[in-house]
């Protein structure tokens, strides 16, 4: 199949290797922080943050992002000296980078103090950086695709649970929630919700489970690590997690060493990107209690049918 040059999707997948150490990541904040949220070319969000004295900046919320990371263009606007190096692992391979401490960010009312950020090319990011795992820990990323909205808080302080309709709870590893309650097309799949991408992007072994799919061609991948990796492309017909259907699932198969560092290489996973996630009124990931939390539309895909029909009970 030839390459779609229409699909050159940005993916920040990344991870930085044990030897970025020393990050407490320590937060404090009364109330909830509630941020507008602005959409990219790659139907990514972006949330303001500012530094010191410094900004606003547009950084990507990347639930699947270990490390909160900077542009190498704030890193020159801040002065920041260099402190060190480190192994980033992106979805496209891994990178030596520059690393730096960043002393306070503040995204709204809340604040990330004692970061060893790694330092990459805004080109790459697609946005001034990263707001990772590293800082999101303990939190619940509660996001409003109707009104435009992300917040960051505790679950009390959001509400708790009401207005959500199902409940999926998931297993920790390196950070990430991965949900295992899940079937795309009848086959059992790990799942990680990777907010910091627009496409799908799942492993090897989904791929040859799916084998009986069409493919529509192949893509190539950009990392934030400015590496590219090329992908078969397919839709799924339905993606089931607990007793939530996503429609025609759109999935980038590729080699990537992020399902290796996960170890997600064995049996089918896959990273649902943005463009599935849209299906959603809202999306609540809950790092404190591992679980996420799906709030439907008043209509939803129904696997059985040729159209959207009603909720999904």
């Amino acid at each position: 199949m030839p390459m779609n040059p229409l699909f050159t999707p940005f993916v920040s997948l990344l991870v930085a290797m044990p030897i970025v150490v020393g990050q407490d990541g320590v937060q404090q904040a009364n109330g909830v922080d509630v941020v507008s949220v602005d959409t990219d070319r790659n139907d990514r969000l972006t949330v303001p943050v500012t530094i010191g004295k410094h900004g606003p900046f547009n950084f990507l919320i990347d639930t699947g992002a270990e490390n909160t990371v900077l542009s190498s263009g704030v890193v020159s606007t801040l002065a920041l000296p260099i402190s060190g190096r480190a192994k980033l692992t992106g979805v496209a391979g891994s990178e030596m980078v520059d690393t730096v401490e960043v002393d306070q960010i503040d995204l709204g009312k809340r604040s990330y103090y004692g970061l060893l950020a790694p330092v990459l090319e805004r080109g790459d990011i697609g946005a001034d950086g990263i707001i990772g795992l590293d800082s999101l820990q303990g939190q619940r990323v509660q996001i409003d695709f109707k009104r435009g909205v992300m917040a960051v808080a505790d679950a009390k302080a959001l509400g708790g649970d009401r207005g959500y309709e199902i409940v999926v709870t998931a297993r920790r590893r390196s950070g990430q929630l991965i949900m295992t309650q899940a079937r795309i097309d009848g086959v059992k799949v790990d799942v990680v919700i990777d907010t910091g991408s627009d496409t799908s992007i799942g492993n090897r072994a989904l791929q040859d489970a799916l084998s009986k799919r069409r493919s529509i061609g192949t893509a190539e991948l950009h990392s934030v690590t400015g590496q590219s990796i090329k992908a078969d492309l397919s839709y799924a017909r339905a993606l089931k997690i607990g007793e939530i259907t996503f429609g025609n699932v759109k999935i980038a198969f590729a080699d990537s060493p992020h399902f290796e560092k996960l170890k997600l290489t064995a049996k089918p996973a896959l990273f649902l990107g943005m463009r599935d996630l849209r299906q959603l009124d809202r999306v609540a990931i809950d790092f404190s209690t591992r679980r996420i939390y799906f709030d439907l539309p008043d209509t939803a895909f129904d696997p059985y049918d040729n159209h959207l029909g009603s909720r999904l009970d």
